[in-house]
């Protein structure tokens, strides 16, 4: 008689191709997963995967078998989910993908704040600023800013609001003079993203809502918000930094604004899931808690 939980067990399996990272996810050890998978396969009288050193794949039979139960046991996941999230409290492994300057913008006392509400979770953050594949990644939500151009995943909108301004330190200023007009930041050390070319194209709104252009150039480049604000705050030259990354430096006087009626309009942020099915509760939470911060700290545009 097959064991319900063996056949959920490979469909797991099948699906993440290692007994390893079925395993992760569901809180078993890998031997147990190979161990149980094999029971299956005994009682079936076939074998399903093929074993090597390094991956496992399905076989004809164990591909039929895939196809014939991976939607039954879909179902019973989901009604066991509903009735566990019911009452049930999120537990287990949250992998995170974003940008490499992502705390710069979400504080990392809310992620200790979030951990202290739910003792069961453990979160892994990878930061970087090329585009994860979620699904080869093992990602269970990214985060991106800008357009997306991804159409395999789920996506959701962040309320986010506000745009990018012109700033420097008082020393600098006080060195070089604060610009007049847009036209003048030509004349300035400006302090810049990595690009080909001595300058680069800022690309502002004014005050009466027209887009207008800055060709500007800089001693100092750098490819992260955060090594741009350092330079501005260093005095390397003026910068274009997003609100929530000069804030508490403008509020203390250590970055000045430029220009303030000059404004970039923000890129947003997005959320992004590999699917909807079967979204862990910890991973509803995590995302719940982000939505909810960022809508009561997001700046006036």
């Amino acid at each position: 008689m097959l064991d319900l939980n063996d056949v959920a067990l490979f469909v797991q399996v099948a699906r993440q191709g290692s007994f390893a990272e079925a395993g992760r996810r569901l809180g078993l050890p890998p031997n147990t997963v190979s161990r149980r998978v094999q029971q299956l396969e005994d009682a079936l009288g076939s074998r399903l995967l093929q074993r090597s050193t390094r991956k496992l794949s399905l076989t004809s039979a164990g591909e039929a078998f895939y196809q014939r139960c991976a939607a039954a046991v879909d179902g019973l996941l989901d009604a066991g989910q509903a009735l566990a999230s019911a009452g049930g409290e999120p537990s287990g492994l949250i992998r995170v993908a974003a940008t490499a300057d992502f705390f710069d913008f979400l504080p990392m006392e809310w992620v200790a704040e979030f951990l202290d509400a739910h003792p069961r979770v453990r979160i892994e953050f990878a930061l970087s600023d090329a585009r994860a594949d979620l699904i080869a990644e093992r990602i269970d939500v990214a985060f991106r800013g800008g357009e997306l151009a991804d159409s395999n995943y789920v996506s959701r909108r962040l309320p986010v609001s506000g745009n990018a301004g012109l700033v420097a330190s008082p020393a600098y200023l006080d060195r070089r003079g604060a610009p007049a007009t847009l036209a003048e930041l030509a004349t300035h050390d400006c302090v810049t993203g990595a690009a080909p070319g001595e300058r680069v194209a800022w690309k502002l709104l004014a005050p009466d809502g027209s887009e207008q252009e800055a060709l500007v150039g800089g001693r100092f480049r750098g490819n992260t918000a955060q090594a741009q604000r350092r330079a501005a705050l260093a005095g390397l030259g003026i910068a274009l930094l997003p609100p929530a990354l000069a804030r508490l430096d403008l509020a203390a006087g250590r970055l000045l604004p430029v220009l303030p009626g000059h404004r970039r309009p923000g890129a947003g942020l997005s959320v992004l899931y590999p699917s909807r099915k079967h979204l862990p509760a910890a991973v509803s939470a995590f995302v719940a808690m982000v939505v909810e911060k960022l809508e009561g700290n997001a700046p006036a545009s």
